[in-house]
């Protein structure tokens, strides 16, 4: 056997070994990250006052908490771990942030407020107070959010004894939302002359006007 056809042979035979060590743990990673309760919890802060027992405890300054793709940021937060593993947190800040990706989408949501809840076992967010939360282009602004992270529900609520704002100020005593167009290829299933760009984030789903799973 010549030199050449020895090197196809060996080339050949490692090519799909390569392969297969680079885009396994690839996949490992992605199916971790839509799995955030089963990744460990980490947390930071200038101080803490930790029950290990109890797995629960109060953070102080410039406080982080972490499980998979889930990030919570704070000036001080009391949490605790839940028996399936998630993590249940009061934040507290000026403001609070919130960021988790959603599931088996590349694609994150976020909120933002000046106290927030999280029960991880019901897989459920609640913004209190100048309340922001976005999922790609869309937002909603009010002064109480909650949202649903595995039925991306969410319900809204203003105040009317809060005093008028601007615009740009805050939400006052209104909801306030944007929910950005479709391209126009997934309006019309297909068949336009323009080229395919980036499809749009579907749009927030009011709770009680409809049903996880559909779509307007």
């Amino acid at each position: 056997m010549s030199a050449n056809r020895i090197a196809r042979a060996v080339a050949a035979f490692t090519l799909p070994i390569v392969a297969f060590a680079v885009f396994v743990p690839m996949r490992i990673v992605n199916a971790q990250s839509s799995d955030d309760k089963k990744q460990d919890i980490n947390y930071s802060a200038n101080s803490a006052d930790m029950n290990y027992q109890a797995k629960s405890g109060k953070l102080f300054g410039n406080v982080i908490i972490t499980q998979g793709t889930m990030t919570i940021r704070a000036d001080r937060i009391e949490f605790k771990q839940n028996p399936d593993n998630s993590v249940s947190a009061t934040a507290f800040g000026n403001p609070i942030t919130f960021r988790q990706k959603r599931e088996g989408v590349d694609e994150y949501f976020e909120g933002f407020a000046q106290r927030a809840h999280y029960d991880g076992e019901k897989s459920l967010l609640e913004l209190f107070d100048r309340a922001l939360l976005k999922r790609g282009q869309d937002e909603i602004r009010s002064n109480y959010i909650s949202y649903n992270t595995k039925t991306e529900l969410f319900k809204a609520e203003g105040r009317p004894d809060a005093p008028a704002t601007p615009q740009d100020a805050g939400p006052g005593s209104r909801v306030r939302g944007v929910f950005q167009p479709k391209d126009a290829e997934s309006k019309s299933g297909g068949g336009t002359d323009k080229p395919a760009g980036k499809p749009a984030p579907l749009p927030l789903k009011r709770d009680g006007d409809l049903k996880p799973g559909t779509s307007k």
